[in-house]
């Protein structure tokens, strides 16, 4: 049995494989949040309407989400590096085209390829981690490094983006894509080995359209609950992409090769994973959610210390995604998993103290806490998740465990942002003085920053009163909401650990 071991065992090529797989999904993730620092910029360049605006914002995510699962599948039968070269190309191909967008609805639509390159690049990057690293081991030790890369690239997109903006134009934030995408297809077909299942059986499109259309409905439900708050709009996407799934899985079940094998989530480890991945990345978006409006207009700092302000959360992330290896060799997988979104409990709860003085302590310890604790248990969740499913399967695992960060992200906006909204609201026609002009007063419950405008066209002494009154609104909204975020994740973590209590990633030769 030794020799088939150490057979088993990744060498230099394989780990400088997993370097070229590494480097576009930090670059992917830091462009899920590097657009929040240029949207002033650009705004200002393009003049987009506010429908344009938040489109120019959520389309990339949208059709990330919507695809991933799809474009996982499509890789397992055509090949997984093949796909994940092609996303290089169009990845690379809608950079430039948004970097040079000359009017907003080109810009939309440059974000939208994005988002489709983004989708072919993902769970190819994680599936082919998945063939290429055979011993159990080394696998979780490559899926931490992946994992480090994803999550600590949300966090550090911000501070790239401040960076970028104080020296270049706002189109630099998409031009660092082309360099990277460049260097993947001239050491891609090199280093990584191509690998597809064996025996995929007929690509079946209706399932196709069910499964975006399910996702899409699901995912924009979310992102309208966050941006109009609950009402009938987001309640009839979400109820849409509900029948729409419950469709495509009767489809499923019919079909003698599905596109997507529904028997996987039979498996208890593989549900609990991809819930705990939806329950981290909802922890991470309601903090990256409320923190920059607090640093930036309560605190009154500018947006590159905000986005540094948000480094203990990356830090965090990466840290704890790289002791995953040595968590899991001796302790159950339900355990690592519960304590890292139990520390993520705890550092929403360090940050729900933070006050209007703004604490440094405080928030670099809670981020870096709740960063932490993410990381720690969404890199053992995608190892539990590429482990469960055989390999000819890897890649619509990896969509599946993507898609759940994704799904985890738009809740934790659609969810935490609108209880904080409602909460400040609120908080802010309670305590306003009866002398305010009551369209005034009805426009600063909108927003934080429609407060500051609304505030700087009052008298100086309503103004004052009415500025004071809307940061005092925001932090406490901000401090229940990071209550409520830890509850949540207080009862992810619980039910990991009591699910998983005996469940153990397997070791591996050699460990």
């Amino acid at each position: 049995m030794t020799v088939p071991d150490r057979a088993r065992r990744a060498g230099p090529r394989q780990w400088w494989a997993l370097v070229a797989l590494t480097v576009p999904v930090l670059l992917m993730s830091i462009d899920l949040t590097v657009l929040s620092m240029a949207v002033p910029a650009l705004s200002a360049d393009l003049a987009p309407t506010a429908t344009q605006l938040l489109w120019i914002i959520d389309v990339y995510g949208v059709f990330l989400a919507g695809l991933l699962i799809l474009m996982g599948s499509l890789g397992d039968r055509i090949g997984r590096r093949r796909l994940l070269l092609t996303g290089a190309v169009a990845f690379g191909a809608a950079s430039l085209l948004a970097a040079l967008a000359w009017n907003a609805e080109v810009l939309i639509l440059a974000r939208a390829l994005l988002g489709l390159g983004g989708a072919t690049l993902m769970p190819s990057t994680l599936s082919l981690i998945r063939n290429i690293f055979e011993d159990p081991a080394q696998r979780r030790r490559a899926i931490s490094v992946w994992a480090a890369a994803f999550a600590g690239g949300a966090g550090l997109g911000p501070v790239v983006g401040g960076l970028l903006l104080e020296h270049f134009w706002w189109g630099s934030v998409f031009l660092i894509n082309l360099p990277v995408m460049a260097l993947l297809l001239a050491v891609g077909p090199f280093l990584l080995p191509e690998s597809r299942d064996p025996r995929p059986g007929p690509f079946d499109l209706p399932s196709a359209v069910l499964l975006i259309g399910a996702v899409l409905a699901v995912v924009f439900g979310f992102k309208e609950a966050g941006r109009l708050g609950w009402g009938l709009v987001p309640a009839a996407w979400l109820a849409g992409g509900a029948v729409v799934a419950a469709l495509f899985a009767a489809r499923q079940r019919r079909l003698p090769q599905p596109l997507l094998d529904l028997a996987l989530f039979r498996s208890l480890p593989f549900g609990v994973a991809v819930f705990t991945n939806i329950a981290g990345v909802f922890a991470m978006t309601g903090m990256l959610y409320f923190f920059p409006q607090y640093v930036q207009i309560v605190l009154g700092r500018s947006a590159l210390e905000a986005g540094l302000w948000a480094l203990p959360l990356a830090a965090g992330a990466v840290l704890g995604s790289l002791v995953v290896p040595a968590l899991a060799r001796r302790l159950p997988a339900g355990l690592v998993i519960g304590l890292g979104l139990a520390l993520a409990a705890t550092g929403y709860l360090l940050l729900s103290l933070l006050d209007a003085t703004g604490t440094a302590a405080l928030a670099f310890g809670g981020g870096a806490l709740l960063g932490g604790g993410v990381g720690l248990a969404n890199t053992l969740t995608n190892d539990v998740i590429v482990g469960a499913a055989p390999p000819g399967r890897a890649g619509a695992a990896a969509g599946i465990s993507e898609t759940a960060y994704e799904l985890g992200g738009a809740m934790g906006t659609a969810v935490l942002g609108s209880v904080g909204a409602q909460i400040y609201a609120s908080r802010v026609l309670a305590d306003l003085p009866d002398r305010t002009p009551p369209e005034a007063a009805e426009a600063a419950t909108q927003t934080l920053a429609t407060a500051e405008r609304v505030a700087a066209a009052l008298p100086p002494a309503q103004g004052r009163e009415l500025l004071s009154t809307a940061h005092g609104a925001f932090v406490d909204a901000m401090s229940q909401t990071f209550l409520t975020g830890a509850v949540i994740v207080a009862v992810a973590a619980a039910a990991a650990a009591l699910v998983l209590r005996k469940h153990r990633v397997a070791v591996g030769a050699g460990h």
